[in-house]
């Protein structure tokens, strides 16, 4: 099963009750030839022949083919997430990256979507603007002042988006 579509027949046996039927006795150790014993000689060459294709069950032996999923997996693997999407699901913050440079880059990623250029939040403001990001909004907030993404008013009342680009702290 080379190709990306190969689960199609599969899963298209699993979508008649006729053939589901026949499938999930030969999956709980049945063969073939006793699932399709009770059908019209015609309706069992039909099912005999969807459950074969769909490579659920080996063509000789009659028998479920044990490597039928594993195989339809291996044919399609999952790509693998790059850049921030490693650590976020939609716009929820996973976790932090503990690569100083690829926390940056999200706290930049958030920091984007949160302000506009010019733009001045109140802390409430700000906090209601992260909590799509995480529900612990004080310690984002936290570091994307401390990446001097963006700039806090020294008593704390106001933020804006900085003006010079991320500075990566050092670990100390």
């Amino acid at each position: 099963m080379e190709d990306s579509h190969a689960w199609r027949p599969l899963i298209a046996l699993f979508a008649n009750p006729e053939t589901r039927r026949v499938a999930a006795e030969v999956m709980l150790g049945g063969t073939l030839t006793s699932a399709v014993e009770g059908l019209s000689p015609s309706r069992r060459r039909r099912v005999t022949e969807a459950v074969v294709q769909s490579g659920l069950v080996d063509a000789e032996t009659q028998a479920l083919a044990p490597d039928v999923f594993r195989e339809i997996l291996a044919s399609a693997p999952v790509p693998r997430r790059q850049g921030i999407e490693r650590f976020v699901d939609g716009k929820r913050i996973r976790q932090y990256p503990a690569n100083l440079e690829e926390r940056g880059a999200l706290l930049a990623w958030v920091a984007g979507g949160v302000l506009a250029a010019d733009e001045i939040l109140t802390e409430r403001e700000v906090n209601a603007r992260l909590l799509p990001y995480s529900e612990d909004v004080a310690v984002l907030r936290r570091y994307l002042v401390d990446y001097q993404l963006v700039e806090r008013r020294s008593d704390g009342t106001q933020y804006a988006l900085a003006v010079s680009g991320p500075v990566v702290p050092t670990d100390e």
